[in-house]
């Protein structure tokens, strides 16, 4: 299997590697557009791929990664200094990129294998799809869906749907996918990357996909969790993560690494010289002695949130600000590439259980997840979820528990789950954003740093009011080609429809 994934990767780090502005210039090619394909097997493995990749690529990986305050810009580059100062940001890369290669190649298999008594392509390529989509509305919010991809039937100009509807076809759609009997189909185990085949686990993939869908709406008004909890009690759950192994990578060839270990080992070499570890991440992981800090970072000194400017001796050490030696952000050459992982699985079931008041069977699940987050580390101890380990479960109210179950949800999705980190930020508002400001007194700032809460960017403070960021931008490539597209957001502080809970 191997050498099939590294032949579509090779192809796909080409597709992604070459999408810039003349591309999204090209306007003789419709995104929108589907051409002659070849067969369900070769599309499903180039779409797990193209799917995977951006959820770690360029605007998911580092863009997530800097607004969640796992990392931040460097004191001596510039590369990154726009995300964590909140300037503009479309993250059209990736939009662009899921929409010209995996989604039309997963419309495509729904096409072709739409009446097949085989139903396994066709099961897979809709869960993806599902999936997908709800990843874009998520981070963009409103945008095309009934009428996008439909330039075959005439259609070059999809009007804009509302996010809300768009959940509610997401929802209709994995139903109906959960009707489906698979008792007869099956998929040979070179074209999934994924699962190999199974498709007993891509049931439960569609299952956890439902639950994601449901949970992510806590926060409105049409959330009830006793049907949550009826859902999850009834349902076959993933539990194992759906993942590309990192098996398949060869760290020494470039182009057939991991998405973030292009940018660490290839040519730019990105995290040797502009992203180092955020002060808000790396001292909640050092000051509770978690085991994971020594596999995410190299070192253990974090810099203020986005602050490039100082000069100052804020820690007293002797040394400026600008010319400390801080963490640098490690990936392995064997990285797992995860689309939905094993932990985030447990702690929404968690979650569920915990607005029940349910503690034994929040716990259980929340347990659950921080030993599967452990795992993927190689760490088999879990003295940090014991009798007095900084991640023990403790009965609390309810919002206390969901912030015990949130803050280990943002430990584990580091390295692996960065924009998904970003959406259940959003969502619960876990971490707390602290109110300190950190320019007007960098050394109280230091000496009193809020363990465990966000901080406004130094440099960014003022764009947003002192808010974090919420959304990008409407992507230049839709924005530019669609006669329906909106009024493009005044900033990246607009909320999609779903982040209601009160908090920054």
């Amino acid at each position: 299997m191997k050498k099939y994934i590294l032949i579509i990767l090779s192809v796909f780090f080409i597709l992604l590697t070459s999408v810039s502005c003349e591309d999204w210039l090209d306007v003789n090619h419709d995104p929108n557009a589907l051409e002659e394909i070849p067969d369900a097997k070769v599309l499903l493995p180039a779409a797990q791929v193209g799917i995977a990749n951006n959820l770690m690529g360029w605007d998911f990986g580092f863009g997530g990664a800097f607004w969640v305050e796992y990392w931040t810009q460097s004191y001596t580059a510039s590369q990154f200094k726009s995300l964590t100062e909140y300037l503009p940001q479309e993250f059209n890369t990736a939009y662009q990129s899921l929409m010209r290669e995996p989604m039309t190649d997963l419309k495509r298999i729904l096409l072709m294998s739409a009446e097949d008594e085989n139903k396994g392509y066709y099961f897979i390529a809709e869960a993806l799809s599902i999936f997908t989509w709800q990843i874009i509305t998520d981070v963009w919010g409103d945008m095309p869906y009934f009428e996008a991809l439909r330039a075959d039937e005439g259609i070059l100009h999809p009007a804009q749907d509302t996010g809300a509807a768009i959940y509610d076809d997401l929802m209709v759609r994995v139903n109906t996918l959960l009707e489906t009997d698979l008792s007869s189909s099956s998929v040979s185990p070179e074209s999934d990357f994924i699962f190999e085949g199974d498709l007993d686990q891509w049931y439960r993939f569609a299952n956890s996909l439902k639950l994601k869908l449901m949970i992510r709406l806590s926060e409105t008004p049409g959330y009830n969790n006793a049907n949550v909890l009826s859902f999850i009690e009834s349902a076959d759950l993933l539990n194992t993560s759906a993942k590309i192994s990192g098996s398949v990578w060869t760290d020494a060839m470039e182009g057939k690494r991991h998405p973030m270990r292009e940018f660490q080992a290839g040519g730019a070499n990105y995290f040797s010289t502009n992203v180092i570890a955020s002060k808000n991440f790396i001292d909640y992981l050092s000051v509770n002695q978690d085991p994971r800090l020594s596999t995410l970072f190299n070192g253990t000194k974090g810099a203020f949130y986005g602050d490039f400017d100082s000069k100052e001796d804020s820690d007293g050490n002797g040394t400026t600000d600008d010319n400390e030696t801080y963490a640098t952000v490690n990936f392995s050459g064997d990285m797992d590439l995860m689309i939905m992982s094993d932990w985030e699985v447990s702690f929404y079931i968690a979650e569920v259980y915990a607005r029940a008041s349910d503690n034994t069977s929040a716990s259980e699940y929340y347990e659950s997840g921080v030993i599967a987050s452990l795992i993927q580390h190689g760490i088999s101890d879990t003295n940090i979820i014991d009798a007095g380990g900084y991640a023990e479960w403790t009965d609390g109210t309810i919002e206390q528990n969901i912030k015990q179950i949130a803050m280990q949800k943002w430990v584990a999705n580091a390295n692996y789950q960065h924009i998904e980190s970003f959406l259940e930020r959003n969502r619960t508002k876990y971490p707390s954003v602290n109110e300190i400001n950190i320019e007007t007194d960098r050394r109280g700032a230091n000496d009193n740093f809020p363990v465990g809460d966000l901080t406004i960017s130094v440099k960014g403070r003022a764009l947003l009011n002192g808010n974090l960021p919420a959304s990008p931008l409407y992507p230049s490539s839709y924005m530019f080609r669609n006669n329906n597209a909106p009024s493009q957001k005044a900033n990246v502080g607009e909320k999609v429809w779903w982040n209601l809970k009160v908090g920054k």
